[in-house]
């Protein structure tokens, strides 16, 4: 059930097997309905997920209930509302399961003792925060800086999962174009 999260593991730090059965018994299993929200807004965030399978979105909704999805989470990745995560205040976002997902869920307290039975949590850990933010900034400069075409290009090239796993609507609204246009821009390619 844990193959994806010890290739996560792996990819940063040296892990025994012995060490990898201890972080695996503070992570629970959670399949997940289409749609099923995790975190509404106003509530604390209080675990972080693993996508095992599937995908997560991180979205917020403005005054006219518009929603604006913020991140998405592919399987091999964590995901949650972070501030409210980390600071264990309400969040401003909503975390969605989109399709049918299975979750690998750790608690706050759990997550932040890994550092205590697992050696080298914390360099994995900051190594894939750092990739996150690197991935965050790089897609709010190309909202600014690239044309429609040239993101679902880049979107393609990184992640042509998701626009297969994901409805017309979030991968646009991900895009930060109509869904008119991403139609056009799919039978271009």
């Amino acid at each position: 059930m844990y193959p994806l999260l010890k290739k996560y593991l792996s990819g940063d730090i040296s892990i025994t097997d012995e060490q990898f059965n201890a972080a695996c018994n503070v992570f629970h299993l959670k399949t997940t309905k289409r749609n099923e929200v995790l975190v509404e807004s106003g509530d604390i965030s209080r675990y972080m997920y693993f996508v095992n399978k599937g995908c997560l979105r991180i979205f917020l909704l403005n005054t006219d209930g518009k929603e604006s999805t913020r991140f998405l989470v592919p399987e091999g990745r964590f995901g949650t509302s972070f501030p409210s995560f980390i600071l264990q205040e309400p969040s401003l976002a909503y975390v969605q399961s989109v399709g049918p997902s299975e979750l690998l869920m750790i608690n706050y307290d759990d997550f932040r003792r890994l550092t205590d039975f697992l050696p080298g949590w914390e360099k994995a850990y900051r190594n894939n925060l750092e990739q996150d933010y690197i991935d965050s900034i790089k897609r709010i400069e190309s909202l600014i800086t690239t044309s429609a075409t040239e993101r679902y290009a880049l979107l393609m090239k990184d992640n042509s999962d998701l626009i297969k796993m994901l409805p017309t609507k979030i991968i646009a609204d991900y895009l930060g174009i109509s869904r008119e246009t991403l139609s056009r821009l799919k039978k271009r390619v």
